[in-house]
C-alpha cells in the first residue's frame, strides 16, 4: 500500500493532492494544513478519499508514509524536510527561493544515511525548466549556455516571494562559478499567448541547480516576470495572463561543427502546472511511477534526478505539455 502526504493547502498544494488522488497505485492521500478545520474542508472538497491531517508544531506525520509533497511557504519548508529525513521519508518541495533550496540540498548526507530522497525545486522554475533543459541538452552534442525565463505566480504567498526574489541581488553562472553582479535591467522575453512578450528580471534562484544538471555549461541565467495586477484594479484593466504561468528554456551548444539552439516551453495555469509537477515528482518518489527513473537516496534538484523523456511524457498525459518554440533565438 502506497501512502503520501501533502503539506500546505494553498492553490498549488490542493492541485498536487488532486494529481496524487488520480494516480493509479497510490492508495492513501493525506492533506495537512495548520488547523483541523482547514485540512478537513480541503479533504471533503477533493472527495475521492482524501484524508485530513493537522500539521502540528512538532511536525508529526501519519504512520507508514512513503513520500511527502511540500507546498508550504519557503520559510517553513526546511523544518518539514528535516522531520521527513529523520524518519527516512522521501520529500519533494515546490519552494523556489534560493535559501529554501540551499537548506534542502544541505540534507544530502543525512538523507543518504537514512535511505531517503529529497527533491528541491519541483515547480515551474526551478523544476520543470530544469527537466526541459536536460531534455534539450540530449538533442545537442554539447551545451555551453542555458537561459531560463519564467512568468507567473501561483497565489498570494508565491507573489510575495517573487517580489522578494526580484529585490535580491542577481546571479548567474559563468565559467564554472557563480558570478555576483549588480542588478541589470529587464529583458523582453517572448512567451506564447495569452502571456506574450514580458519584461523579465535577472534573478538568482535556480542558477546553481541548472548548472549542476548541465555538466560543462559555461553560462546560466534565470529571469523572472510577474503579472502587473494590483489590488483594487478594475476588472477591465487586469492582466489577461494573471492566472497563467509560462516557462521558456533556451539551450545553446554544438551539433557537430554547427552552433545550434533548442528552445522548449510550457504555458499553463500557474498553480495547475506547479501542482502537476510536484504531484508527479512525489508519486515517483513513493514508487507509483517507476518508469520515470531510478530513485536514488540523497538531495538534489528535480532536473538531475528524473529521466526527462518519461517525466515529460507523464506530465503530458496529465495535460501539462511542453512544446518547441519556433523562430529565431537571440543569444
Amino acid at each position: 500500500m502506497i501512502s503520501v502526504l501533502v503539506v500546505g493547502l494553498g492553490e498549488t498544494g490542493v492541485r498536487t493532492a488532486r494529481q496524487l488522488l488520480d494516480t493509479r497505485g497510490i492508495d492513501r492521500v493525506f492533506v495537512a494544513g495548520r488547523t483541523e478545520s482547514s485540512s478537513r474542508a480541503v479533504a471533503e472538497a477533493l472527495h475521492d478519499g482524501a484524508e485530513p491531517w493537522t500539521l502540528s508544531d512538532d511536525v508529526m506525520f501519519p504512520a507508514e508514509i512513503d513520500a511527502i509533497a511540500s507546498a508550504v511557504p519557503a520559510s517553513a519548508d526546511a523544518a518539514v524536510a528535516h522531520a521527513a529525513v529523520e524518519r527516512g521519508i522521501s520529500f519533494a518541495s515546490v519552494a523556489d527561493h534560493d535559501a529554501a533550496i540551499t537548506a534542502l540540498l544541505a540534507l544530502d548526507e543525512p538523507a543518504r544515511a537514512r535511505g531517503a530522497t529529497v527533491l528541491a525545486g519541483c515547480g515551474l522554475a526551478p523544476g520543470l525548466a530544469d527537466v526541459l533543459v536536460r531534455h534539450a541538452g540530449g538533442v545537442l552534442d554539447s551545451v555551453d549556455e542555458v537561459h531560463v525565463a519564467r512568468f507567473g505566480v501561483g497565489g498570494p504567498a508565491c507573489a510575495a516571494l517573487a517580489r522578494r526574489t526580484q529585490r535580491e541581488p542577481s546571479r548567474e553562472w559563468r565559467e564554472e562559478a557563480v558570478a555576483h553582479d549588480r542588478h541589470r535591467g529587464d529583458e523582453l522575453i517572448w512567451f506564447p499567448d495569452p502571456v506574450g512578450a514580458r519584461e523579465c528580471e535577472l534573478v538568482a534562484t535556480g542558477v546553481e541547480l541548472l548548472a549542476s544538471a548541465t555538466p560543462g555549461v559555461e553560462r546560466v541565467t534565470v529571469r523572472l516576470g510577474a503579472p502587473v495586477n494590483r489590488r483594487f484594479t478594475p476588472p477591465g484593466r487586469r492582466d489577461p495572463a494573471a492566472g497563467f504561468g509560462a516557462v521558456r528554456a533556451e539551450v545553446w551548444g554544438w551539433r557537430g561543427r554547427e552552433r545550434a539552439t533548442v528552445v522548449y516551453g510550457v504555458i499553463e495555469r500557474t498553480a495547475v502546472a506547479a501542482g502537476t509537477v510536484l504531484g508527479v515528482a512525489t508519486a515517483w518518489l513513493a514508487g507509483a511511477l517507476p518508469d520515470v527513473g531510478d530513485v536514488q537516496p540523497g538531495a538534489s534538484g528535480l532536473g538531475i534526478a528524473v529521466e526527462p523523456v518519461p517525466f515529460l511524457a507523464e506530465l503530458s498525459r496529465r495535460g501539462v505539455k511542453a512544446a518547441v518554440f519556433e523562430g529565431v533565438a537571440v543569444a
